[in-house]
C-alpha cells in the first residue's frame, strides 16, 4: 500500500510538471485515483484531456479551501471548503486485510486550509475480525440448538410414556387430552427427524442429492407441518371450548386426527413434486432464487399461525369479559384461564412469527435474533411437554392416583409377607417350645 502511494506521489510529481499551476489541486478524487493505476503514460495522455474537462471537486465556492488529496493509508480526499469534516468509504484492503466499506473514516478540512494530520479510522472493521465474531456466535448458536432438542426430546418422551401409562384413566381419554398427546407426539417425531438432518446431510451429500437425503428432507417437513396442524387443532378446541361452549360435544377424535396428521400429508407430496421438476438439487434444503416451491408448505403452515393468532384474540378477548362480569367466587376460575391462554400464546406457534422478521443490518440486533431464535425453536418441545403435561393438573391427578394405588398394592404386599413369616420365626418358635417344656 505505501509503495502504491509513493508510486502516485511519483506520478502526480510528474504530472504537475506538464500541467498548468494549480491544475493538479483541482482533480477530482477518481482522476487522481486514476493516476495511480497502473497505467502506461501514453493511454494515461490520451484520456488526460477528457478527465481533467469532466472533473468537479466538492468545493466550487470561494473561501479557502483543502485541496485533493490522498492521505498515506490510501483514501482519496476531494477538494473541501475550510472548516468542514469530510466522510469517505473505509479501505477496502490495506497491508493485505479486507475492511468492511459500508462504514465511513472521517477527516476535518482545518480553517487554514490544510488537512488534519490524520483522519479518524476508528469506524472502519476488518471483515476477517467480523467473520471469526460471526463464526463464533454461530457455533454458540449451533451448540443451543443441539441442547435445546436434546432437552425437548427428553422431555416429550417422558410426557409421552405418562400419557401412555395414564391412558386407563377417564381424564386421560377425553379429547384434550388426546389432542395434547398427538401433538407431543408430532414433536417427537419432528425432533427425531432433526436429528437424523443433522447427523447424514455433509455437504457431499448435498451435492450428490441422492433419494435417501430428499425422503429425510420430505420426512423432516412432513412432521415440522404436523406440529402446526396439532397447533391448529388446538386453537381449534380451545377456541370451540371457551367461545362455542355449546359445540364442543359436537367434536370428535378423527376430526382432529384428520387435521394434524392428513392435511399436511398432500401438501407435502405437491411440495415434493414440485421440488422434484423445478427445484431439484442439494437435497431439496433450500431454495433456488426464483423458484417458489417451498411456499407449498410454507404457505398454510403461514395461514395456521394467523388463524391461531385469531383464536387466540379472541380467547382472550371473551375470558376478559367474563372475568369483569363474574362475581368473586367465580373471578379465581377465569382469571387461571385467561393466564393459561396467555401460556399457549407460545405453544401455538406464533413464535414462529419471529423467523419472517428481517433483524437489519445492526450486528447487535443480528446477533439477539440468532440467539433468541435458536432458543425458542429448540426448547419448544419442552414447554410443550411442560405445559401440557407436567403441569397439566388431569395429569398430575391422574399419576397422583396410580401413585397411591401403588404404594397401597405394595404396602399390602408387605403385610402378607410379613404375616406368612411370623410362625416361622425363631422367636415363635422358641416361645412355644418353652411352653411345651413348662407343662411338661
Amino acid at each position: 500500500m505505501r509503495r502504491k502511494c509513493f508510486c502516485l506521489l511519483e506520478v502526480c510529481a510528474i504530472m504537475s510538471l506538464l500541467l498548468p499551476s494549480g491544475s493538479l489541486a483541482d482533480l477530482t478524487c477518481e482522476a487522481l485515483l486514476m493516476l495511480s493505476g497502473n497505467v502506461s503514460l501514453q493511454s494515461l495522455a490520451s484520456t488526460w484531456n477528457q478527465t481533467l474537462s469532466n472533473a468537479t471537486g466538492q468545493w466550487s465556492g470561494s473561501g479557502l479551501y483543502c485541496d485533493t488529496s490522498i492521505d498515506g493509508i490510501g483514501t482519496c480526499w476531494p477538494r473541501s471548503g475550510a472548516g468542514q469534516t469530510v466522510s469517505r468509504p473505509c479501505p477496502e484492503m490495506f497491508y493485505g486485510v479486507r475492511y468492511n466499506t459500508t462504514n465511513n473514516v472521517y477527516r476535518n478540512c482545518l480553517v487554514n486550509g490544510t488537512w488534519a494530520l490524520k483522519g479518524n479510522y476508528s469506524m472502519c472493521k476488518a471483515i476477517l475480525h467480523e467473520e471469526k465474531k460471526g463464526k463464533m456466535h454461530y457455533q454458540i448458536a449451533v451448540i443451543i440448538n443441539f441442547l435445546g432438542h436434546c432437552i425437548s426430546m427428553v422431555a416429550l418422551l417422558v410426557a409421552f410414556f405418562l400419557f401412555l401409562c395414564l391412558r386407563s384413566h377417564r381424564s386421560i381419554r377425553c379429547l384434550r387430552n388426546i389432542i395434547h398427546w398427538n401433538l407431543i407426539t408430532a414433536f417427537i417425531l419432528r425432533n427425531a427427524t432433526w436429528f437424523i438432518v443433522q447427523m447424514t446431510m455433509s455437504p457431499e451429500v448435498h451435492e450428490s442429492n441422492v433419494v435417501w437425503c430428499r425422503l429425510v428432507t420430505a420426512s423432516y417437513n412432513y412432521f415440522h407441518s404436523t406440529n402446526f396442524f396439532w397447533m391448529f387443532g388446538e386453537g381449534c378446541y380451545l377456541h370451540t371450548a371457551i367461545v362455542l361452549t355449546y359445540s364442543t360435544d359436537k367434536l370428535r377424535k378423527w376430526m382432529f386426527i384428520c387435521i394434524g396428521w392428513c392435511i399436511p400429508f398432500p401438501i407435502i407430496v405437491a411440495w415434493a413434486i414440485g421440488k422434484l421438476y423445478y427445484d431439484n438439487e442439494k437435497c431439496w434444503f433450500g431454495k433456488r432464487a426464483g423458484v417458489y416451491t417451498d411456499y407449498i408448505y410454507q404457505g398454510p403452515m403461514i395461514l395456521v399461525l394467523v388463524i391461531n393468532f385469531i383464536f387466540l384474540f379472541n380467547i382472550v378477548r371473551i375470558l376478559m369479559t367474563k372475568l369483569r362480569a363474574s362475581t368473586t367466587s367465580e373471578t379465581m376460575q377465569y382469571r387461571k384461564a385467561v393466564k393459561a391462554t396467555l401460556v399457549l400464546l407460545p405453544l401455538l406457534g406464533i413464535t414462529y412469527m419471529l423467523f419472517f422478521v428481517n433483524p437489519g443490518e445492526d450486528e447487535i440486533s443480528q446477533i439477539v435474533f440468532i440467539y433468541f431464535n435458536s432458543f425458542l425453536e429448540s426448547f419448544q418441545g419442552f414447554f410443550v411437554s411442560v405445559f401440557y403435561c407436567f403441569l397439566n393438573s388431569e395429569v398430575r391427578s391422574a399419576a397422583r392416583k396410580r401413585f397411591h394405588r401403588w404404594q397401597e398394592q405394595h404396602s399390602i404386599r408387605a403385610r402378607m409377607t410379613q404375616a406368612m413369616s411370623i410362625p416361622t420365626s425363631p422367636s415363635r418358635v422358641s416361645f412355644h417350645s418353652i411352653k411345651q417344656s413348662t407343662s411338661l
